[in-house]
């Protein structure tokens, strides 16, 4: 979770070191600002564990494949499910 985090702190300075671009060529883009990078990382902080936890559970199914299928057969058979 601290490298997710990591990455997340990168995106945010990538973010931030754009936004010091844009500003130093005199572009001025309303919806782009600090307030909107923080929220954008804020939610990546928030979907990225979400996601893992996900991936997670649709790794752990033994109902997606025909393999699963076969292994869950089987765990059955040796009542370990």
């Amino acid at each position: 979770m601290d490298k997710a985090k990591q990455y997340v702190a990168m995106i945010g300075g990538v973010l931030g070191a754009l936004l010091l671009f844009f500003q130093a060529l005199g572009f001025e883009i309303t919806w782009f600002n600090e307030s909107t990078i923080d929220a954008f990382m804020n939610f990546l902080i928030a979907a990225i564990p979400l996601v893992l936890a996900l991936y997670g559970v649709y790794k752990n199914q033994y109902v997606l494949t025909k393999k699963a299928k076969k292994q869950e057969e089987a765990l059955k058979k040796q009542g370990l499910k």
